[in-house]
């Protein structure tokens, strides 16, 4: 299974499929997901205050002055965390197999032009999540150029 993601349009909006394969279980991967500590280092402008529960709220900081939050829409553990981020949305599901878990990352988005931009973003940041679960030290490829090249071709 490949690491990139798939682009899909569902009701007139974008959906960017990811798919990832992990050797752990649900249980193990969902805290990586949801626990701030390891939040914070996978996605991007997370502060770390986080509800985790449905309704709960999820503050981001974009480094520029301007402080955010998401409402969390979906906390099934381990199995799913979901939430909407401004208009975005944002699925994560764990599914449990022989070989430990598949995760499903999922982002609803308007603009098809930002596609490109959204899919190397997530792209990287699930390679750090991936860091992170199989307890390696985390290190911010810069593949990003690379990234945007081959989304700009395949979706």
């Amino acid at each position: 299974m490949s690491n990139y993601g798939s682009l899909h349009e569902k009701e007139g909006r974008q959906v960017l499929v990811f798919e990832r394969n992990y050797p752990f279980s649900p249980e193990k991967v969902f805290r990586f997901l949801t626990e701030p500590v390891f939040f914070t280092q996978w996605y991007p402008f997370a502060t770390g205050e986080m509800d985790l529960r449905v309704g709960g709220k999820i503050k981001f900081d974009d480094g520029e002055g301007s402080i955010y939050e998401a409402v969390i829409t979906e906390f099934n553990p381990p199995y799913s965390f979901c939430f909407l981020e401004v208009d975005d949305l944002l699925e994560v599901s764990l599914h449990g197999t022989e070989e430990g878990c598949s995760l499903s990352f999922r982002h609803t988005f308007d603009d098809p032009a930002m596609a490109i931009y959204v899919a190397a973003g997530w792209h990287r940041c699930l390679d750090v999540l991936g860091q992170l679960i199989h307890g390696r030290t985390t290190v911010w490829e810069d593949n990003a150029l690379e990234l945007r090249e081959y989304y700009q071709k395949s979706l």
